[in-house]
């Protein structure tokens, strides 16, 4: 298609004039006198065959035809300095800061980033992990995300682990974890073997007490509940500060844990641990990526975010 546009300089007089609706102002903005604003816009008048301001004694005012440009005029010069700004931040690659749950990273997004930083070699990632992006149990939403200005040169996005409520932000749903036993194939099929679980009676249980005030997670109790298992002592084994630790010791056969589905599928998959039972509890929150709107439409963030979205939506929630 053949453009017969009018100078992007004339247009930016217009829209600058019609925005303040001075000639002075205009020329101010835009580092020139106020008598180039008033012949850039003369220029454009003849160009289109239509006048665009009243000039009265004292004062500017736009006739009907330049009420009827501007906000196109103005939608196309954002769009334009967009097109630019864009292309700029994609050929020069950047600085993209990811902050997420400690489990998540080290679990899960770990072992996926190869994947990334193989496709968006530009990019430069720094992660970090931050118990702040874990939502308390009663939170319906999280401040001071919002609070990043465009111009900025900090991009930083948020895996957040919550309900998905997060003022100013664009928010998508990750996965929602699914809790299930895990143990080492040792005690599998060791001398004491899992078939039911009532076999649990004869094992170490694992406890998580790691921010016990932030995540809802299911307990041995509630477990042992949903298995209709009686007889056994929910509150009795072996309990850590760290889900890290609880996990190294299920697979060195110390006990049997409650864990993340999601977040030990590699250890699964691996054969460091089986899942025993089919028995799977779940809880309303889920992992979410939340991009400030201010940075959301930046190509570094647009990369991640799409690459993040199909790569979450392998993970099964069954």
């Amino acid at each position: 298609m053949t453009y017969r546009l009018p100078p992007l300089n004339a247009l930016r007089a217009f829209e600058a004039a019609a925005r303040h609706l001075s000639f002075k102002d205009a020329g101010e903005e835009l580092s020139v006198t106020p008598t180039a604003i008033s012949h850039q816009i003369k220029g454009l008048e003849e160009y289109l065959g239509f006048p665009l301001f009243h000039r009265l004694t004292r004062a500017l005012e736009l006739t009907r035809e330049g009420r009827a440009m501007l906000p196109k005029v103005r939608e196309g010069l954002e769009c334009f300095a967009a097109a630019i700004e864009n292309t700029r931040l994609h050929e020069a690659g950047g600085r993209l800061l990811v902050t997420s749950p400690p489990a998540f990273l080290t679990r899960w997004l770990m072992r996926h980033l190869p994947k990334f930083t193989a496709a968006h070699p530009e990019i430069q990632l720094h992660m970090a992990a931050s118990l702040e992006t874990i939502d308390a149990r009663d939170a319906s939403g999280a401040s001071g995300l919002a609070g990043i200005d465009v111009r900025d040169d900090e991009t930083e996005v948020f895996i957040r682990f919550g309900r998905g409520h997060y003022d100013g932000c664009r928010s998508d749903r990750l996965f929602a974890p699914a809790y299930v036993v895990v143990c080492s194939p040792r005690l599998l099929f060791g001398m004491r073997p899992l078939h039911t679980p009532g076999d649990l009676r004869r094992h170490n249980l694992l406890h998580d007490e790691s921010i016990l005030e932030l995540m809802d997670r299911p307990t041995w109790a509630e477990w042992l509940q949903v298995a209709e298992v009686s007889g056994i002592d929910a509150n009795a084994g072996t309990h850590f500060s760290d889900p890290g630790l609880v996990l190294s010791a299920a697979i060195d056969g110390v006990g049997v844990a409650l864990a993340s589905k999601p977040l030990v599928e590699a250890e699964v998959a691996a054969g460091r641990l089986v899942v025993p039972f089919d028995i799977v509890i779940r809880r309303t929150q889920a992992y979410y990526l939340v991009v400030p709107e201010a940075v959301a439409d930046r190509p570094i963030v647009s990369a991640f975010r799409h690459w993040l979205r199909g790569e979450s939506a392998k993970v099964a929630e069954d």
